[in-house]
């Protein structure tokens, strides 16, 4: 059995000072006319999406009648939240360092990068394997979250996989193997070294257009 599951990425909050962490409104990407639908949305025989605002306008505007699942809710910034990255950096800059670089790091008090990483690989192992192909609205820490377990790479690998707002990833796991595929470019799964420097190179050189997170356009 072959179950798939196209991951679409809602686009990120924006506030007064730029880029915000947790839920808020949506950007200048996320009008309905940004939406790629006609390469983005595949047949589907189920539609879920995050619980965030944002995620159920995303789910609005493409007329997708998703149901929330609290597995696909944004990773929970603590303190951090509903305040701009820039605002951060500048208060809390050990803090922040740590977060990028040490995936068991929670300076916020909310949930580390590792912690997601688990909770989303939990949820990829419950899907059940009669749901062949589904949808989900969701963020892009949560895509990110799903990549690493899909690749099989380290939690440190996270901030590198940069997700571009309303881009759309399929990971498609048959005979218990999976793989990921970006538009129309597979990622396939690649063998990993004992510190994952391996997995991250394939994966910058074959997920061209992908971006880190810190380098997200305004």
């Amino acid at each position: 059995m072959t179950v798939r599951v196209t991951m679409l990425c809602a686009a990120a909050a924006e506030g007064s000072d730029g880029l915000v962490f947790g839920d808020g409104a949506l950007n200048d990407h996320g009008r309905h006319e940004d939406i790629p639908t006609e390469e983005v949305i595949a047949p589907y025989s189920m539609a879920l999406r995050a619980p965030s605002a944002r995620c159920a306008r995303a789910a609005e505007s493409l007329a997708i009648a998703a149901t929330p699942e609290t597995a696909l809710r944004d990773l929970d910034y603590g303190s951090w939240y509903g305040r701009p990255r820039k605002d951060i950096v500048a208060k809390d800059p050990y803090g922040f360092s740590a977060w990028l670089t040490n995936p068991d790091a929670a300076p916020h008090g909310g949930e580390s990068v590792a912690r997601l990483c688990r909770r989303t690989a939990a949820w990829l192992s419950s899907l059940p394997a009669d749901m062949e192909r589904i949808l989900t609205v969701t963020e892009a820490s949560v895509i990110r979250a799903s990549l690493v377990h899909v690749l099989s790479a380290p939690a440190r690998a996270f901030w590198h996989l940069g997700v571009p707002p309303l881009s759309a990833v399929t990971l498609t796991m048959r005979d218990g193997c999976w793989n990921a595929r970006l538009g129309g470019m597979a990622i396939p799964q690649q063998p990993q070294s004992a510190d994952g420097s391996a997995s991250v190179a394939v994966l910058r050189t074959q997920a061209t257009g992908w971006y880190p997170p810190l380098l997200v356009r305004p």
